[in-house]
């Protein structure tokens, strides 16, 4: 395979979004909490179901072809434990929520402070002394950003090359770079943005600029019938295994989570012409979803 160097968001952003008034320094800071720990970590797996926005099990439509991608990194901006199926969102124990803000207009996630993690490394960590005690049957992860590898066609040869895309609601990019030479403005991303440039001298043509809005996010929420999320979000939604997740208020050590995400062919595009399962940009062929495809809150 051809190596295809790609430059995204994720690597050239400008942390701006004309940026809140620094606060002054607390001369009484509080004492910092000690004591186990909930912890989060993301985990990616291209073998757990591929599910469809319902929590039912997917297939890839006639007319698209779809791969699972190499993931490098991942964001989130709400993880929320939900006691039943027909807790309501924001109903249940939120242990975490990342920053927002409206300087670009609308209500915004603040993707400067958001936090950008890989497989296996600690996303989020609360006191379990901060968590309330009880017994969980579902986890719910609001996904922001991924980064990861895709293997795509062009001129008949076959690269590998990295995309970079926002889910969220709303996400404050404004401006951001996406190569040194070039800057590009824009109001609040919607959910389902991407772009890319390449950079690759042995590309017979040069390749400008590519971004794009992939017009639906699969969102799996098993439990939709009794608990929908809003639209336009990216609450993906799992139930943990056997009886659920309890928390009794008396945990002497930490405890993991792990979020695993099925990326069982979550990258997905409409084929134009020969239906061959690799991903031809330059033939037109659109990104059509994004969404990662299931969720698996795992207790260690």
């Amino acid at each position: 395979m051809k190596k295809l160097s790609y430059l995204f968001l994720a690597s050239f952003i400008v942390l701006s979004c004309d940026k809140d008034p620094i606060d002054p320094v607390d001369p009484n800071p509080p004492t910092p909490v000690t004591g186990p720990k909930l912890i989060f970590k993301f985990q990616f797996d291209n073998t757990q179901e591929r599910l469809d926005a319902f929590g039912n099990v997917s297939t890839v439509p006639t007319g698209h072809g779809a791969i699972s991608p190499t993931f490098n990194a991942i964001s989130g901006h709400v993880i929320e434990l939900t006691p039943n199926a027909s807790t309501a969102v924001g109903a249940g124990e939120m242990v975490y929520k990342g920053a927002e803000t409206t300087i670009g207009g609308d209500n915004a996630i603040d993707f400067s402070q958001a936090k950008v993690v890989s497989a296996g490394e600690e996303f989020v960590s609360v006191p379990l002394s901060e968590v309330a005690a009880g017994t969980y049957e579902y986890c719910r992860v609001s996904i922001t950003y991924q980064n990861y590898q895709i293997p795509f066609t062009f001129n008949g040869d076959d690269f590998d090359g990295t995309l970079a895309s926002f889910v969220g609601f709303h996400q404050c990019l404004s401006p951001y770079t996406v190569c040194p030479d070039e800057d590009v403005v824009n109001e609040n991303l919607l959910q389902g943005y991407w772009a890319f440039e390449t950079h690759d001298e042995t590309l017979p043509v040069t390749v400008p600029l590519r971004t794009g809005q992939a017009p639906g996010t699969t969102v799996p929420n098993p439990i939709n019938s009794t608990s929908p999320i809003p639209a336009g979000s990216c609450l993906v939604t799992g139930q943990f295994a056997n009886s659920g997740f309890t928390i009794t208020g008396d945990e002497t050590e930490d405890i993991v989570i792990i979020l695993s995400l099925s990326t069982n062919k979550s990258f997905e595009w409409t084929e134009v012409g020969t239906e061959d399962g690799k991903y031809d940009p330059a033939a037109g062929e659109e990104v059509v979803d994004m969404g990662l495809r299931g969720l698996l809150p795992i207790v260690q």
